[in-house]
Formats: C-alpha cells, sequence, structure tokens
C-alpha cells in the first residue's frame, strides 16, 4: 500500500464512520494498540507497560462477559514469564484445589477401568514431589493446570493496576490504515453504538482465529484445514466426583467401542470440560451429544448433568503466511491455529507475545531502529511452522490409536487384564510427550534472527517431549539457582545481560559501546557460583525474553559492530 497523507486517513475513517449511521466519539493516543484482551493480548500489554509503553487493549467483549473455557494448561515457559511480570504466584493459586491431583488418567471410562496414568503432583506439593515426568524440569516455574476461565480474570485485574496500561471493554476495532507515522483506526463502542479513532505507533492484533487484523492486512492460514472434528460440552455435575473410582486426576482420557473423550476437571468439584473426539468421517449434526457423553463419562441414563456451554469445532493445523504489514502484526490464535495439544495454542501465543513486545518496546525507546522489527517474524514463523507440525502428528497418532482399539479393551478375563496393560503402557508413553512436553517449553531456538550472532555450533535437536539444555545462540538461557536460593532468571535485567563465568574476561569495552548506543545492559557476576557444565564460555549474553544472543571467551575487536548487531543496527 502506498504511504498516504495522515490527514486523509483520518478523513478515510471519519467518513467511514459516518457511512456507518454511527455517532463520532472521541480520538484517543497510544503508543501500541492490542486488539483482544485474551491471555496473548493481555500478557503482551502487560509486559511493553513494564517497559513504560503506552498501551491501550481494545476487548470485544463487555468486562462482565466470561471468557471461553478452552485453554487448561499454563505452560512452564509461560510461567517464567508471568514471574517476571508479577503476577505468577496469582495464577498458581487459582484452578483446582491445593490438594487435587494435576494427573492425567487413561480410563475405559472416567468412571471406568483404570489403564494407566501420568503421574503431575498437585500444585501444593510442586515444591517438593519431583517424582512426575516434569520434575527434573530445569525452571524457576513448573506449569500449572488452570483453565482459561480463571487465568484470564487474573492477568485482567493485574494490567489493570499497571500504569500506562488502559483497557477498553466492549470496544471492536472494526478498520484501520497505515501511514509512514503510525495507525488510525476505528472502534466502535458496541453499548452506545459510538465509533472513536485511535491513533497509534502499532497495532498488534491479537483477535482469535477470525481475526479481523490478519483479514485486513491481507495474511492467509496455509496448512490442513481439518485434522479432527470435536464436540466440547462444559457441564456441571456436582455428583461426578464421587462416581470415580480411585485416584482423581486433572485429564481422564476414555478408550471404549461406544465413544472415545477426553475430560478435564475445571474446579476440582462441580465443573468439567468434556471432549467428544468423532471419527473420521462423522457428521456433527448426526452425533448424539448426549449418548456419548454418558459414554465417556461411564454414567447411565439416571445421571444428571446440566449444559453450561457446548461447541462443535474442527481441530486443523494452520499457520499464516506472514506476520506482519508494516507497523501491524498478528499474534496468538490470528497468526495460527492447531491441534490444541498441552494448551499450546495458547502457550505458543504467548510466547509470539514475548517475543514482540521486547522489540516493540526497544523501537518505541529509541535504542533500537525500526528493523530490528523485522525479527519476529524471522524468528517466529519458522518455529510456529515446526511447532504446528509436531502437534499434528500427536494429534494424527492419537486418532490412529482411538480408531484401532483392541477388541476385548473391557473383557473380565486374563486376556482382557493383559490386553488393558498393554494399551494402558502405549497411551502413557504417547501422551507423556504432550502433558510434559520438555521440548516444546524449553526446547525450540531461534536459528534464522538477524539479531543474533552465530558461532557456527548447530544447536541440539529436540521434540515435544525432549530437549537438550544449550548456550547455543538463539537457544533459551539454561537455568540454574544461584547458591543462595535465588533464580538465575530474577537476577537477569530489564534489558540485555551479559553474564560473565570468569572474573578476568574484560567487559569495560563491551558495557561502554552499550551504554554510547544507549542498549540497556545489565552485568550479573556468576564466577562464584555452581555453574552447570552447558555454560561453557566465559561470557554469554542474554536477550530481554531470555533467548541467548551470543557467546564467547573474550569481546571482539569490533565491539561496537557487535552491540548493534544485537539491537538490530
Amino acid at each position: 500500500m502506498t504511504p498516504r497523507d495522515p490527514s486523509q486517513l483520518v478523513s478515510d475513517l471519519a467518513a467511514l464512520a459516518a457511512s456507518s449511521g454511527r455517532s463520532a466519539g472521541k480520538e484517543i493516543e497510544a503508543q501500541v494498540l492490542v486488539v483482544g484482551a485474551g491471555p496473548v493480548g493481555l500478557t503482551l500489554a502487560m509486559d511493553l507497560a513494564s517497559r513504560g509503553v503506552q498501551v491501550l487493549i481494545a476487548e470485544l467483549r463487555q468486562a462482565d462477559e466470561p471468557p471461553s473455557v478452552k485453554c487448561n494448561h499454563v505452560a512452564a515457559r509461560s510461567m517464567e514469564q508471568f514471574r517476571r511480570l508479577g503476577v505468577a504466584a496469582a495464577v498458581r493459586e487459582a484452578g483446582l484445589p491445593g490438594d487435587y491431583p494435576h494427573d492425567v488418567a487413561f480410563r475405559t471410562s472416567v468412571t471406568g477401568i483404570e489403564l494407566n496414568r501420568v503421574h503431575i503432583p498437585a500444585r501444593a506439593e510442586r515444591e517438593h514431589d519431583q517424582t512426575g515426568p516434569d520434575g527434573w524440569w530445569p525452571t524457576p516455574e513448573p506449569p500449572h493446570r488452570v483453565n482459561q476461565i480463571y487465568l484470564e480474570p487474573i492477568l485482567a485485574a493485574h494490567a489493570a493496576r499497571m500504569p500506562g496500561l488502559t483497557l477498553m471493554h466492549g470496544m471492536q476495532v472494526t478498520g484501520f490504515l497505515q501511514d509512514e507515522a503510525g495507525v488510525t483506526a476505528n472502534a466502535c463502542k458496541r453499548d452506545d453504538g459510538t465509533v472513536h479513532r485511535i491513533r497509534c505507533h502499532y497495532l498488534v492484533g491479537c483477535d482469535g482465529g477470525r481475526s479481523l487484523v490478519r483479514k485486513i492486512i491481507g495474511a492467509r492460514f496455509e496448512g490442513t484445514d481439518v485434522v479432527q472434528r470435536v464436540q466440547s460440552t462444559f457441564l456441571r455435575a456436582p455428583s461426578l466426583r464421587e462416581l470415580i473410582p480411585g485416584r482423581l486426576a486433572w485429564g481422564f482420557q476414555s478408550y471404549n467401542a461406544r465413544r472415545c473423550g477426553t475430560t478435564f476437571a475445571i474446579d476440582g468439584r462441580e465443573l468439567w470440560l468434556v471432549h467428544n473426539h468423532l471419527n473420521p468421517g462423522e457428521d456433527p449434526a448426526r452425533v448424539d451429544r448426549d449418548r456419548s457423553l454418558r459414554a465417556i463419562l461411564g454414567v447411565d441414563s439416571s445421571f444428571e448433568y446440566e449444559v453450561l456451554a457446548k461447541e462443535d469445532w474442527v481441530a486443523r493445523r494452520l499457520v499464516a503466511d506472514r506476520f506482519r504489514d508494516r507497523r501491524v502484526f498478528i499474534c496468538g490464535d490470528a497468526a495460527h491455529i492447531w491441534i490444541p495439544q498441552a494448551g499450546y495454542g495458547m502457550n505458543a501465543g504467548i510466547a509470539d507475545a514475548m517475543n514482540l513486545s521486547w522489540m516493540l518496546a526497544a523501537c518505541l525507546d529509541g535504542w533500537a531502529p525500526p528493523r530490528i522489527l523485522d525479527a519476529h517474524e524471522a524468528e517466529r514463523l519458522p518455529i510456529t511452522e515446526q511447532v504446528s507440525r509436531l502437534a499434528m502428528s500427536m494429534g494424527l497418532s492419537k486418532i490412529k490409536v482411538r480408531t484401532a482399539l483392541p477388541e476385548n479393551l473391557e473383557e473380565d478375563s486374563a486376556e482382557g487384564r493383559a490386553t488393558r496393560d498393554a494399551f494402558g503402557r502405549t497411551l502413557h508413553d504417547l501422551n507423556v510427550q504432550q502433558f510434559c512436553c520438555a521440548g516444546l517449553n524449553f526446547g525450540y531456538f531461534y536459528d534464522r534472527s538477524p539479531l543474533i550472532v552465530y558461532d557456527g555450533e548447530q544447536a541440539p535437536p529436540f521434540t515435544m517431549g525432549s530437549f537438550e539444555s544449550s548456550t547455543v545462540p538463539g537457544c533459551r538461557c539454561p537455568h540454574f539457582w544461584l547458591r543462595d536460593g535465588r533464580s538465575l532468571y530474577d537476577e537477569l535485567g530489564p534489558g540485555y545481560t551479559l553474564l560473565r563465568f570468569s572474573p578476568v574476561a574484560a567487559v569495560d569495552a563491551f558495557m561502554e559501546a552499550a551504554c554510547r548506543l544507549g542498549v540497556p545492559m545489565t552485568l550479573l557476576e556468576l564466577g562464584a557460583e555452581d555453574v552447570p557444565p552447558v555454560y561453557r564460555h566465559a561470557l554469554v549474553l542474554v536477550r530481554p525474553d531470555q533467548h541467548i544472543a551470543w557467546r564467547a571467551d573474550s569481546i571482539p575487536t569490533d565491539v561496537t559492530g557487535l552491540v548493534d548487531r544485537i539491537r538490530g543496527g
């Protein structure tokens, strides 16, 4: 699009508002306009505000409209970011009761025969119980099982208390135009139809899979449009917990010849979310929702429940062909949709937000040129493509298992028990990768970034469930605990942090170059700490998003060029 005169943009938007028959409201200014106040938009806005950016969130829902009951899991990497933002403790206290197990159980039905389970400690046991498959993870913040209906209000309340952040509910962004200096958007107030005009430097669409922002910038979804069809039912069933034999679980996967599905405990008492996984070729309109739900739960026709919400949806693998058009970006479901394995739709969106936030703040603060923003798509799009394929592969594997159940799975015989033991091991080994996905948390790395100084060593490969800690530039900075019990991450600065592991490594020229170029730089001395062997270099430079930008045993001759590179110069 050819840049246009700002006054003409204003006239065009005013005309657009007038043509809709709505009254003109006030003009609002912000440095960044975030469209959508789901977990991704709220996290982006909070991080921007923490960096001194004036940010406005426009959310279509009214303040008293609850979020949908979708994502049930906050990944360790997301919890690490919430820790930095000061909201992790509140998030961890929400959701299931403190003593309620976070296990995933595999059964013939929720109330039926147990086949196997993945042990995940309850939140009250997280600090001392490391027996689960994720107990060894090198992080100050283990993952947390909490539904979005509890998570989102906590983030919104925290955001509302932050200086420089304004959250406007009941506000629908209906269009925007760009020029060389910024973006001008129209936003319609739902309650009275007033159209406000918002002027900002940058706009970020966190407005979901049907994103208007994505459509306006001309980004197109590419991938697999239908992987599986699912019927979801959010229900209240106070008597279900009493019918469940043995140890409770956060998640129950049901496998029987009548119907396969997944059930999540939402509040640990009476609220449950049931996913009915339809077989290939099944038409949702012809599937009896009640009968399927009872088969998944393992209850008869006398069992009573109340439907609170229901949705028929399609699991897909779609990634936008681009994440940006000049001053407008997309994050989260606006940029990618895939099978919701381990909650990684929302958590990948939070990773998008944390990647983009510090770059936007650096540009707006003046210590980085606008071309630093080129790194966002260069880094996130390849990773999104890779992770989406991992999620689809896992989803297809589970579909294959569900459509080829052993015939004698529920048979009361020695052969039936042997079948259940073998099938249970198969289910555990397949699903532990999803529910304890170390690779998706800590293994991904950026290998095509203009902001990272690579040194020729290849980052170790990762899978959904496995990874190897590394200081190869582009990888996540490996976490460790300092001798006095502090987390390494708590000591990182808000900008770049130079980790010095050897007191003889000269850093004065590096710090001076950073100061000269205005790059915020913290020097963290770690020579006296018990440092993990993965740190083989005297100097390691960590970005604001905790990824490694550079490492060496000494600073280069052209230290100014190095600092200029990592700021996008």
